[in-house]
């Protein structure tokens, strides 16, 4: 199987990733991403074990807007020290 950016994999060690997309393809690893959710980088001596996906059964996760934390408790305020006179 050729490894190329676009390409719809699956893993058949690891059926309970889903069907996965490359996203990068470096010199040693590819880096795909699968329909559970986690990006994960194969190295290049386990190509041999990627097997061709359908692209219909990739889902990619929509990625959210970041929330703003909320704080539980407010910030403290500094107490000053008066100097006496």
């Amino acid at each position: 199987m050729i490894i190329k950016t676009g390409a719809v994999v699956i893993h058949p060690g690891a059926a309970a990733w889903g069907v996965g997309k490359i996203t990068e393809v470096a010199a040693l690893k590819a880096t795909i991403q699968f329909s559970d959710g986690i990006i994960r980088k194969i190295a290049s001596s386990h190509y041999a074990s990627l097997r061709p996906g359908d692209p219909a059964d990739f889902v990619a996760l929509v990625e959210s807007a970041p929330t703003e934390k909320v704080r539980a408790t407010p910030k403290r305020t500094k107490k000053v020290k008066e100097l006496a006179a």
